[in-house]
């Protein structure tokens, strides 16, 4: 036990609450504590402002009050209350200045647990105690209700806490505890996260406003929100339950040569919980592994990645800083993590243009969403520079992609040839069919859906027979099939695309000056799409085996149940598909074959 005669706590110690704990548990002796009326105005003002270090450090004070009146020591108030000016430059050492000088002049032991404070009251000839912050990590009371399987938990006052439990896109609600929390608890365990996160390495408070505090500790990411901001009390605590790999997603050997050696302008989209951060996780490592520099930029820190990725906060650092560090330690890609308000958006555009690659996270209901979330906040033309690949997640997997590019032309469903204009298309990646028309009418930007009639009129049938023998002059054999009025795909073998494309595309421009129509050229398949495909399962200890004819290798099956397609995957040479159990599409599948669901493949 250390006996000392008159102390004086600063500001850290007093939040951090190891006066009473020093002295309950007897590691202190104290005959009277110094408490300076600036650490008193400073937590006042941080609990106005509804941070909750101001209210920890209120609750210590009222602590060591009930320990003077019990008789352990003698309180006192001392030293003039600081202006406030002094107050709003705490941060610069007005108030340490000031508890300094009443420890001086008391001839009192100044305890502290900033480093900074206890050099200089030693260069001052202050006696200085310097409290080493323990950085153990303890155990948490929001660990108890997290399992295996738990994504998140879910803390409000007088609610039963709940959790949501299960994988993304297939997860249910599960009651915790049959009893209702307190709003003393839920305060209580928030400030227990937040003493945490003070003191850990892996633990940083992100954002605190008045009514919220955001807090990444560990593998969690919390929100706290209180009153007034909300009508309670409330605590959300989010943990990704599973790390995947991108083979883990049965992609593509196209989006994966795209993703590898040309995407640079990704975005990552989809509703929340369906697994965007995951995949995103899954891309970051898959640019290291290709030894690529990658860097985050997040608000708050929440993907999990090894230790050579550098993880910025945005809420540390304004977008230039961002911006600045980015140009300067060139990066080949960058994760941003959530963009969320119009400066994420501008930071983006600035950092895509600037040559950085960078792959965005987004919330959307639909893939084109995405897309249209930056119209308005950027110059129509610079879109598909910006963006160059869409990936939208659902239920855990790749569900949908996009791709944009900019041309010259006719919107569809427009005739005369003087409306011609910048267009943006967006196609699918995997068929290159257009899906989306995106351009300027009037002063207003528009997204307009390109749809194919099932059912084609006579007059396009003959079209498209007049189109076919003329064609036939460069190729054999010739589809065609119209995408809108003025603008076709035609299909030919892969060795005649040269022919009608002709050097510099001169060949491919006179035909469609001649026709009056827009031409995209695709290599003909041998197999329709959509056809059934045969198959018997084998289930294994770890895959799921579909077998099929032989002809069928290294084609592209999709896997459809109940007529909803689920994913995509690859014929091997041996006409078989292993889906890993243990994988996402894998866990699916099972579970839908468990409760009875019709499985179908399609080509």
């Amino acid at each position: 036990m250390k006996e000392i005669e008159k102390l004086v706590p600063d500001t850290s110690i007093i939040i951090e609450g190891l006066v009473s704990k020093k002295i309950e548990s007897n590691e202190l002796k104290v005959e009277e504590i110094l408490i300076h009326e600036a650490i008193l105005a400073e937590l006042e003002h941080q609990a106005n402002q509804g941070r909750s270090i101001g209210l920890l450090g209120l609750d210590e004070l009222k602590k060591i009050r009930d320990l003077s009146e019990q008789g352990k020591f003698q309180l006192r108030f001392a030293g003039r209350r600081p202006g406030a000016a002094e107050i709003r430059h705490a941060s610069l050492g007005e108030i340490d200045s000031l508890i300094r000088e009443l420890a001086y002049d008391e001839g009192a032991t100044l305890l502290t647990g900033d480093k900074v404070q206890s050099k200089v009251g030693e260069a001052k000839g202050v006696k200085v105690i310097y409290v080493q912050p323990e950085i153990k990590p303890k155990k948490l009371t929001i660990d108890k209700y997290f399992d295996n399987t738990t994504m998140s938990v879910h803390l409000r006052e007088n609610i039963y806490p709940y959790a949501k439990k299960g994988f993304p896109g297939n997860w249910k609600f599960t009651v915790l505890s049959q009893e209702l929390l307190k709003q003393e608890e839920i305060i209580e365990i928030s400030k227990e996260i937040i003493e945490e996160a003070k003191i850990r390495t892996d633990g940083f408070i992100e954002t605190e406003r008045r009514g919220s505090t955001i807090v990444q500790l560990g593998d969690y990411r919390i929100v706290i929100t209180r009153p007034p901001f909300s009508d309670a009390w409330e605590i959300t605590c989010v943990k990704p339950i599973k790390k995947t790999v991108l083979e883990d997603y049965e992609l593509s050997e196209k989006l994966r040569s795209r993703i590898e050696k040309q995407a640079e302008g990704i975005l990552i989209a989809g509703s929340p919980g369906h697994g965007k951060s995951t995949f995103a996780s899954a891309l970051a490592e898959f640019y290291v592994s290709k030894e690529k520099t990658v860097k985050t930029i997040e608000a708050p820190r929440d993907l999990q990645l090894s230790e050579n990725v550098t993880q910025y906060s945005i809420s540390y650092g304004s977008s230039q800083e961002i911006h600045d560090v980015l140009l300067l330690s060139r990066p080949d890609y960058t994760i941003f993590d959530e963009m969320r308000n119009i400066e994420d958006f501008r930071l983006f555009a600035d950092l895509r243009l600037a040559g950085i690659g960078l792959a965005g996270i987004i919330h959307a209901n639909d893939p084109i969403d995405a897309i249209q979330r930056f119209i308005g906040k950027t110059e129509l033309g610079l879109i598909p520079h910006i963006i160059d690949t869409v990936i939208f997640i659902k239920n855990g997997h790749v569900n949908k992609i996009l791709s944009l590019k900019m041309v010259v032309k006719v919107p569809s469903g427009m005739i005369e040839a003087d409306l011609a204009r910048p267009v943006v298309d967006v196609l699918d990646f995997e068929t290159n069919k257009l899906e989306y028309e995106i351009y300027s009418y009037g002063e207003e930007t528009i997204v307009v859906p390109v749809t194919s009639s099932s059912s084609i009129s006579p007059a396009k049938k003959l079209a498209m027979k007049h189109i076919e023998n003329e064609l036939k002059r460069y190729a054999d054999d010739v589809k065609v099939e119209f995408i809108s009025d003025n603008s076709i795909n035609i299909f030919v073998p892969e060795d005649d695309i040269a022919r009608i494309i002709g050097r510099e595309g001169k060949t491919i421009d006179e035909i469609e000056k001649r026709l009056g129509l827009s031409i995209s050229v695709n290599a003909l398949k041998n197999e329709e799409y959509g056809n059934d495909v045969d198959f018997t399962i084998k289930d294994d200890k770890k895959n799921l085996i579909f077998y099929m004819n032989n002809k069928l290798s290294n084609k592209r099956v999709d896997f459809y149940i109940d007529n909803e397609r689920i994913f995509s995957a690859n014929v091997g040479h041996k006409g078989e598909i292993k889906i890993n159990k243990k994988s996402f599409p894998g866990k699916t599948l099972l579970d839908m074959i468990d409760k009875g669901k019709q499985v179908k493949l399609k080509i």
